[in-house]
């Protein structure tokens, strides 16, 4: 039995994304028919100072925000420069392409397609959902997190 391999595209920016740019890019993206899994990567924006003196006190950051993606509040938990997509098939990627153009039209960003999440389950994936895990959220833990991937449903 062969398994279907879904394409996957990354996103890479020359600077980290303002969230008023992700939140356009992503509702773009949203607008796409053949999105299957995303995942935001970039430097972590902890609600807490992690360690120095300030240790504990809220981490006051103008990044860390509430944005509208498609019909869903998030709370940016990163500081996005490089989006990583799993598409149904590669007749999405003209449409990301033409969605980026349009978003970063100030600085440049690379579209490469590879081969760049996990499509088979981590130890990691095991520990945090056991056994019977749906297969759309392989690889999008975050062991250091204490809560799971934000799961936004179509707006379709």
């Amino acid at each position: 039995m062969t398994d279907t391999t879904f394409p996957q595209v990354r996103i890479a920016t020359e600077r980290l994304l303002f969230p008023e740019t992700l939140e356009r890019l992503l509702n773009k993206i949203f607008s796409i028919k053949g999105v299957r899994r995303m995942i935001l990567n970039g430097p972590r924006l902890p609600a807490v100072v992690p360690s120095g003196p300030a240790k504990g006190q809220p981490n006051i950051h103008e990044m860390r925000r509430i944005i509208k993606a498609g019909n869903q509040d998030i709370q940016l938990e990163v500081h996005v420069g490089t989006i990583l997509l799993e598409l149904e098939n590669r007749e999405s990627i003209p449409a990301l392409k033409a969605a980026c153009d349009e978003v970063f039209t100030n600085f440049s960003y690379r579209l490469q397609e590879g081969r760049f999440m996990k499509t088979e389950p981590s130890i990691v994936d095991y520990a945090k959902y056991g056994p019977d895990a749906d297969k759309r959220i392989l690889g999008l833990t975050d062991p250091s997190s204490k809560s799971g991937p934000i799961i936004i449903q179509g707006t379709k």
